[in-house]
């Protein structure tokens, strides 16, 4: 994705804009050294090419979606002012903006009422999340697939909350009679549902979850922040639709505008059903929440200083690509989980290679076939090197045999995990890519 000059014009105009509602002000402007202000930014673009092609559409590696055009521009725009989310004084059109665009995303999971925010990132969010589950429950512990992102586990650590971590089943959901067995013992306050994991983008069966989490007491979070926008897509299996049509009635979200969001890093946001929640947050900042009586939004982020052209980015996305069945937004989720199903028939169609399962979203893994799962393993880091060569960026993963075998890739497991190939194809544009990408990958093999 190019930054081009028709961009560099519109960002004119709205620079302009911007500049005209500050014009009764005197004159201010800080003297630039252009000379060395050009050394500097070059000797930046310079190292800055020392870099994985993330932008492009043969990279597929991790999950680095690039910003949109609007994200940037928008972004670039407020960084001239450089508002502070932490209270009204600091960010008073960039709060406004993140508490309407915060509504919108709450709206997207079925939420009219909640109290939420946008924060550094999914990793941060999780941890708000779990930190209030603590206050609910203290002394409880925090249960989480075995597939969950690590945060979990780290930040049960950091909040010394007892961790529990809960079998998945072939494709890497969580196991209910597994979550059933460990509720049974009475000492879970929360358990964690994860709606598209990072390593095989699989989507834990949340409806079952919640029933059983309701039954024993506990708090139902779940963590979204890589498949959270997919509650839009038209094209998900049904298991995986109800999933996310689930979602309404979790106690708490997590979902990650810098991923499928369009957005620059960092932009998490958390979400709470329960407003009443932000009475954990309440504390008192004499010398910032001066200004007004409304809501600051540090009142109720654990976070301090903020990026207000965060929330600015995300909002301006938003009015060009709203939230919606059928939109423009939506069809761009839709295409990268048609990459991802048309990857997966080729690697089928292929007698080298073998999916672990169908992807449920946008991420595909696959075992390249072996004797052993060791000389397995061996192949796939042979095969990325030399995908790498070709200039197509893949990721690899190791998974436990228990979802590696029934592909039937391996035909002696000398080995409890092997290494697989994944592809996050979560680029609009992948679909038409995937031809390219499954040549240079047969090629590389």
């Amino acid at each position: 994705m190019s930054f081009d000059s028709d961009e560099l014009r519109l960002f004119d105009e709205a620079l302009a804009h911007l500049r005209a509602g500050f014009d009764g002000l005197p004159p201010a402007d800080a003297s630039v050294d252009y000379a060395r202000l050009r050394e500097a930014l070059m000797a930046a673009a310079e190292r800055m090419r020392d870099n994985f092609p993330y932008h492009h559409p043969l990279y597929v590696g991790q999950m680095l979606k690039p910003p949109h055009p609007v994200a940037r521009l928008a972004y670039q725009l407020a960084m001239h002012v450089n508002p502070n989310n932490h209270a009204l004084d600091g960010g008073r059109a960039s709060s406004a903006m993140e508490k309407e665009a915060v509504a919108d995303i709450a709206r997207m999971v079925g939420w009219e009422t909640h109290l939420g925010h946008l924060c550094g990132g999914g990793t941060v969010a999780n941890f708000e999340a779990l930190w209030v589950a603590r206050e609910l429950a203290p002394r409880k512990a925090v249960a989480a697939s075995a597939q969950a992102h690590y945060t979990h586990a780290r930040w049960s650590g950091v909040l010394s909350v007892p961790f529990v971590s809960i079998d998945v089943d072939a494709h890497g959901r969580m196991d209910v009679n597994a979550l059933l067995r460990t509720l049974e013992r009475g000492d879970v306050g929360t358990v964690v549902a994860t709606l598209g994991t990072t390593a095989a983008g699989a989507v834990d069966p949340l409806p079952e979850i919640l029933a059983l989490a309701r039954e024993y007491h506990a708090r139902v979070h779940v963590d979204a922040a890589y498949g959270g926008y997919f509650a839009l897509a038209g094209n998900l299996e049904p298991a995986t639709r109800a999933a996310f049509d689930a979602m309404r009635d979790a106690d708490s979200i997590v979902i990650d505008p810098h991923k499928h969001g369009l957005q620059p890093y960092g932009c998490g946001c958390v979400l709470y059903r329960d407003p009443s929640v932000g009475r954990f947050y309440r504390h008192d900042s004499p010398y910032t929440y001066f200004t007004s009586n409304e809501l600051h939004l540090g009142e109720i982020s654990l976070e301090c200083s903020r990026p207000g052209a965060s929330a600015v980015a995300l909002w301006t996305t938003m009015r060009m690509l709203p939230l919606e069945r059928g939109g423009e937004f939506a069809r761009g989720l839709e295409r990268g989980r048609e990459a991802a199903l048309e990857l997966c028939v080729a690697l089928r169609d292929d007698g080298r290679f073998a999916p672990l399962f169908p992807p449920e979203l946008d991420i595909v893994v696959w075992v390249v076939r072996a004797q052993t799962a060791s000389q397995a393993s061996a192949r796939a880091r042979e095969a990325f090197d030399a995908a790498a060569r070709r200039d197509l960026h893949l990721a690899l993963a190791t998974f436990p045999r228990t979802m590696a075998e029934p592909c039937g890739a391996v035909q002696e497991w000398d080995s409890s995990e092997v290494v697989c190939l994944r592809a996050c194809v979560m680029k609009p544009e992948h679909r038409e890519w995937i031809p390219e990408i499954v040549k240079r990958l047969c090629a590389s093999l």
